[in-house]
């Protein structure tokens, strides 16, 4: 097992778990919950927006520098993905950290997506599935949260009972780290958090894992109850 950043190398034939707490795939987790069937995770924007060109009755979602593109149905808000119902609508999704940390995992054994939203459900799946395989957890974001989301799932991996609230406070220790960066920038350029924040510290409220499968320029997830 190990933790690692995005400057990592991912080896290849292991399990890869790519973490975005805020806010990349609890915005992902949100989506399915509220009736998307598919996410297509686009490593860059333009990508995203060259997928939307090819299917474009697909819902477009994401950010550059955590603001939404002009031309996105969605900014990387799971508030905004819960105000509505999605069912049976597919989604793109372009964002700065999330969806290029799977881009990053080209030869898994199997690859998934998480956050605290889905934690315990993407233990559950690796246990079921892939319970012998070495596996790697790639932490997108430089801040406390999806450290934290990783020593979680670490440790329900390797069958201990780790606490809740220490994965809220690493999460909120998270958000004050965005915020402090954000205060530095001009307002048109900040981001607020304040409304997506609750979805991001809701642990466990999905019960899927997030599985992805590599394609050519793009990874599909798709959700698996466990």
């Amino acid at each position: 097992m190990s933790i690692v950043g995005m400057d990592a190398e991912i080896p290849a034939g292991g399990v890869v778990v790519v973490i975005d707490v805020i806010r990349a795939f609890t915005t992902a987790a949100v989506a399915f919950e509220r009736g998307v069937t598919e996410i297509a995770c686009a490593p860059t924007v333009e990508a995203g927006r060259s997928l939307r060109r090819l299917h474009p009755d697909r819902l477009l979602v994401g950010e550059s520098d955590g603001l939404k593109p002009a031309d996105f149905d969605f900014g990387n808000s799971p508030f905004e993905m819960s105000v509505e119902r999605w069912e049976g609508r597919r989604m793109i999704q372009a964002t700065s950290n999330g969806t290029l940390g799977l881009a990053r995992c080209p030869a898994p054994a199997a690859l998934l997506a998480a956050s605290a939203r889905n934690v315990g459900a993407t233990a559950r799946w690796i246990a079921s599935n892939h319970a012998d395989v070495p596996y790697t957890l790639l932490c997108t974001g430089r801040t406390a949260e999806d450290w934290a989301c990783a020593r979680h799932l670490a440790g329900l991996l390797d069958g201990s009972a780790p606490g809740r609230a220490e994965l809220v406070a690493g999460i909120l220790d998270g958000a004050a780290e965005h915020s402090r960066r954000y205060a530095g920038l001009p307002a048109s350029e900040r981001v607020d958090l304040s409304s997506d924040l609750s979805f991001c510290c809701d642990v466990d409220r999905s019960d899927f894992a997030m599985v992805g499968e590599v394609r050519e320029d793009h990874v599909v997830l798709t959700r698996v109850t466990c």
